[in-house]
Protein backbone atom coordinates (compact mmCIF):
# COMPACT_ATOMS: atom_id res chain seq x y z
CA UNK A 1 0.00 0.00 0.00
CA UNK A 2 1.27 3.38 -0.81
CA UNK A 3 0.90 6.12 1.22
CA UNK A 4 2.72 10.05 1.38
CA UNK A 5 4.28 11.36 4.70
CA UNK A 6 5.61 14.57 5.13
CA UNK A 7 9.34 15.45 5.74
CA UNK A 8 8.76 17.21 9.11
CA UNK A 9 11.36 16.55 11.43
CA UNK A 10 15.60 16.64 11.30
CA UNK A 11 15.62 13.16 11.06
CA UNK A 12 13.17 13.02 8.42
CA UNK A 13 15.87 15.38 6.64
CA UNK A 14 18.68 13.13 7.18
CA UNK A 15 16.60 10.05 6.04
CA UNK A 16 15.58 12.12 3.00
CA UNK A 17 18.82 13.21 1.86
CA UNK A 18 20.05 9.43 2.51
CA UNK A 19 17.68 8.09 0.06
CA UNK A 20 19.09 11.13 -2.08
CA UNK A 21 22.21 9.77 -2.48
CA UNK A 22 21.34 6.69 -2.75
CA UNK A 23 18.78 7.40 -5.55
CA UNK A 24 20.83 9.56 -7.89
CA UNK A 25 23.92 7.14 -8.02
CA UNK A 26 21.32 4.74 -9.33
CA UNK A 27 20.12 6.96 -11.55
CA UNK A 28 22.37 9.51 -13.51
CA UNK A 29 24.95 7.81 -13.27
CA UNK A 30 24.64 7.15 -17.38
CA UNK A 31 23.79 10.22 -17.61
CA UNK A 32 26.41 12.28 -15.54
CA UNK A 33 29.78 11.90 -14.05
CA UNK A 34 30.43 10.58 -10.82
CA UNK A 35 31.92 14.15 -10.34
CA UNK A 36 28.76 16.21 -11.11
CA UNK A 37 26.41 13.55 -9.31
CA UNK A 38 28.71 13.66 -6.30
CA UNK A 39 28.52 18.07 -6.81
CA UNK A 40 24.59 18.35 -7.31
CA UNK A 41 23.80 15.88 -4.39
CA UNK A 42 25.87 18.20 -2.28
CA UNK A 43 24.51 21.29 -3.23
CA UNK A 44 20.60 20.70 -3.67
CA UNK A 45 19.70 17.30 -1.55
CA UNK A 46 22.61 16.96 1.21
CA UNK A 47 20.82 17.44 4.56
CA UNK A 48 22.00 20.86 4.92
CA UNK A 49 20.42 22.10 1.43
CA UNK A 50 16.98 20.08 2.27
CA UNK A 51 16.95 22.06 5.21
CA UNK A 52 17.35 25.43 3.73
CA UNK A 53 14.44 24.43 0.83
CA UNK A 54 12.13 23.51 3.93
CA UNK A 55 13.03 26.53 6.17
CA UNK A 56 13.65 29.77 3.86
CA UNK A 57 12.08 28.99 0.48
CA UNK A 58 8.98 27.28 0.36
CA UNK A 59 10.03 23.84 -0.53
CA UNK A 60 7.52 20.96 0.78
CA UNK A 61 8.69 17.28 0.63
CA UNK A 62 6.86 14.01 0.70
CA UNK A 63 8.07 10.15 1.15
CA UNK A 64 6.83 7.79 -0.94
CA UNK A 65 5.96 4.97 1.02
CA UNK A 66 4.95 1.33 0.56
CA UNK A 67 4.12 -0.83 2.86
CA UNK A 68 5.91 0.97 6.28
CA UNK A 69 8.99 1.57 3.71
CA UNK A 70 10.21 5.15 2.36
CA UNK A 71 11.19 4.44 -1.40
CA UNK A 72 11.34 7.70 -2.90
CA UNK A 73 10.34 11.61 -2.30
CA UNK A 74 9.13 14.45 -3.95
CA UNK A 75 10.16 17.96 -3.33
CA UNK A 76 7.27 20.87 -4.56
CA UNK A 77 7.29 24.62 -3.75
CA UNK A 78 4.48 26.74 -5.11
CA UNK A 79 5.22 30.06 -6.95
CA UNK A 80 3.98 33.71 -6.69
CA UNK A 81 2.56 33.30 -10.37
CA UNK A 82 0.21 30.55 -9.01
CA UNK A 83 2.56 27.54 -10.54
CA UNK A 84 3.47 24.40 -8.97
CA UNK A 85 6.93 23.95 -9.39
CA UNK A 86 7.84 20.03 -9.14
CA UNK A 87 11.54 20.63 -8.02
CA UNK A 88 12.07 16.60 -7.55
CA UNK A 89 10.36 13.11 -7.86
CA UNK A 90 12.81 10.11 -7.37
CA UNK A 91 11.91 6.70 -6.47
CA UNK A 92 14.85 3.84 -5.73
CA UNK A 93 15.21 1.70 -8.35
CA UNK A 94 13.49 -1.45 -7.11
CA UNK A 95 9.79 0.47 -6.72
CA UNK A 96 10.18 2.24 -10.15
CA UNK A 97 7.53 0.71 -13.07
CA UNK A 98 4.68 0.06 -10.43
CA UNK A 99 2.62 3.17 -10.95
CA UNK A 100 3.80 4.72 -7.39
CA UNK A 101 5.47 7.79 -9.12
CA UNK A 102 1.91 8.24 -10.84
CA UNK A 103 0.41 8.39 -8.06
CA UNK A 104 2.27 10.91 -6.63
CA UNK A 105 1.96 12.78 -9.18
CA UNK A 106 -1.84 12.81 -8.99
CA UNK A 107 -1.28 14.06 -5.22
CA UNK A 108 0.93 16.89 -6.22
CA UNK A 109 -1.89 17.91 -8.78
CA UNK A 110 -4.35 17.61 -5.78
CA UNK A 111 -1.69 19.93 -3.65
CA UNK A 112 -1.78 21.94 -6.54
CA UNK A 113 -5.20 22.48 -7.25
CA UNK A 114 -5.83 23.55 -3.33
CA UNK A 115 -3.35 26.17 -3.28
CA UNK A 116 -5.03 27.67 -6.51
CA UNK A 117 -2.18 26.95 -8.94
CA UNK A 118 -2.84 26.99 -12.64
CA UNK A 119 -0.04 24.67 -13.44
CA UNK A 120 2.71 22.03 -12.33
CA UNK A 121 6.12 22.43 -13.92
CA UNK A 122 9.70 20.75 -13.88
CA UNK A 123 13.17 20.77 -15.47
CA UNK A 124 14.85 17.33 -16.03
CA UNK A 125 18.05 16.62 -17.74
CA UNK A 126 17.33 16.35 -21.73
CA UNK A 127 19.59 13.06 -21.65
CA UNK A 128 17.36 11.53 -19.16
CA UNK A 129 15.05 9.72 -21.51
CA UNK A 130 13.23 7.76 -18.98
CA UNK A 131 11.71 10.47 -16.97
CA UNK A 132 10.83 12.22 -19.81
CA UNK A 133 9.12 9.30 -21.30
CA UNK A 134 7.23 9.27 -17.69
CA UNK A 135 6.37 13.13 -17.81
CA UNK A 136 5.08 12.71 -21.52
CA UNK A 137 2.94 9.56 -20.57
CA UNK A 138 1.40 11.75 -17.69
CA UNK A 139 0.21 14.08 -20.24
CA UNK A 140 3.08 17.00 -19.84
CA UNK A 141 4.25 19.50 -22.54
CA UNK A 142 7.87 20.54 -23.58
CA UNK A 143 7.64 24.08 -22.52
CA UNK A 144 10.97 25.20 -23.19
CA UNK A 145 14.82 24.72 -22.71
CA UNK A 146 16.82 25.93 -19.55
CA UNK A 147 20.43 25.63 -19.19
CA UNK A 148 22.31 26.79 -15.95
CA UNK A 149 25.79 27.03 -14.76
CA UNK A 150 25.77 25.79 -11.33
CA UNK A 151 29.22 26.35 -10.18
CA UNK A 152 32.62 24.39 -9.93
CA UNK A 153 32.09 23.72 -14.43
CA UNK A 154 29.20 21.95 -14.27
CA UNK A 155 25.87 23.28 -15.41
CA UNK A 156 22.38 21.82 -15.75
CA UNK A 157 20.49 21.14 -19.10
CA UNK A 158 17.42 21.06 -19.15
CA UNK A 159 14.36 20.95 -20.64
CA UNK A 160 11.00 22.28 -19.32
CA UNK A 161 7.97 20.49 -18.58
CA UNK A 162 4.62 21.28 -17.44
CA UNK A 163 1.07 20.00 -16.97
CA UNK A 164 -1.92 22.26 -16.99
CA UNK A 165 -4.58 21.69 -14.50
Amino acid sequence: MLTFEKVQTDSDIIECAKLASEIWNQHFISILSQEQIDYMVSKFQSEKALHEQIENEGYTYYFFVVDGCRVGYFGICPKEDKTMFLSKIYMKKAYRGNGYASKGFAYIKEQAKALGCSKVWLTVNRYNEDSIAVYEHWGMKRDGVKTVEIGSGFIMDDYIYSFIL
